[in-house]
């Protein structure tokens, strides 16, 4: 389990998505109010934006987010309207390391994963290798279930160009269900085409993780949309996503809810 958060509006700096607010994800690192499965988050962190040539980009380290001496610096002066970041807590058996850190980042895409998939090793990833591709396996270079998952979305969306986003989402939780039978399986995502955030509130045989957005925070810029698994203030008007909802956060339109 982890937490984590996305940011869509006007271009800020990453510190105040990350590390200005009182309940940033910093402080959610090692003083979540919802966190079901761990104390801390301490086995990494990482952020995504969209670079200089408009595809994903991404920083991540392993080690817990107090602890990285550069990230004030990096956070006051890296600018971006559009920002995913994650905290880890390491679902046993999945490995550490730089590449089992959120978000993932592949092209047009960033992706994070709040949950865990049930018998992942065991019975769900040989299912998910018989079903992949060659070609979009041979591109997972770490160990985790969220990777795993982000492979599946994009080969659906690979395999039909007129697939909708959330669509996709859906198709790719409809599969992970089929494959965890009667396991449990958390699937809060946060993902990007680098234009809207998608967020799916969504679990099979448990109880949703949590998961808040809000459009009205005064602690951010005019027309900003925000969401995380837990409120990263108490003034704004956070609400909570609806179980089994993806939202869809547009810079041209208000937040959408659809069910999956």
């Amino acid at each position: 389990m982890c937490r984590h958060a996305a940011y869509l509006g006007p271009e800020i700096a990453l510190a105040q998505l990350l590390l200005t607010p009182p309940h940033s994800l910093e402080v959610q690192a090692w003083a979540p109010k919802e966190l079901r499965y761990a104390r801390l988050n301490a086995d990494g962190f990482g952020f995504g934006w969209y670079g200089v040539h408009d595809g994903a980009v991404r920083y991540v380290n392993d080690m817990p987010i107090w602890s990285d001496v550069n990230l004030p610096t990096l956070a006051e002066n890296l600018q971006s309207d559009l920002w995913i970041a994650a905290v880890r807590s390491a679902t046993p058996g999945l490995g550490s390391g730089p590449v089992n850190t959120q978000p993932f980042a592949d092209g047009d895409y960033l992706f994070s994963h709040n949950g865990y998939l049930e018998g992942f090793v065991q019975e769900v990833r040989p299912e998910m290798q018989r079903w992949l591709s060659p070609e979009v396996e041979s591109a997972i270079i770490g160990t985790t279930d969220s990777e795993y998952l982000f492979a599946v979305v994009r080969q659906l969306l690979d395999e039909d160009e007129e697939l909708p986003l959330e669509a996709a989402l859906g198709e790719a939780f409809n599969l992970a269900g089929e494959w965890a039978g009667e396991g449990t399986a958390l699937l809060n995502v946060l993902m990007s085409d680098g234009e809207r955030i998608y967020a799916t509130r969504h679990a099979i045989n448990h109880e949703c993780p949590s998961l808040y957005y809000t459009t009205d925070d005064d602690g951010f810029p005019e027309g900003a949309q925000l969401v995380a698994s837990e409120p990263l203030t108490e003034t704004g008007l956070w609400r909570a996503v609806p179980e089994h909802h993806v939202l869809i956060l547009d810079p041209d339109a208000p937040p959408e809810l659809l069910a999956l």
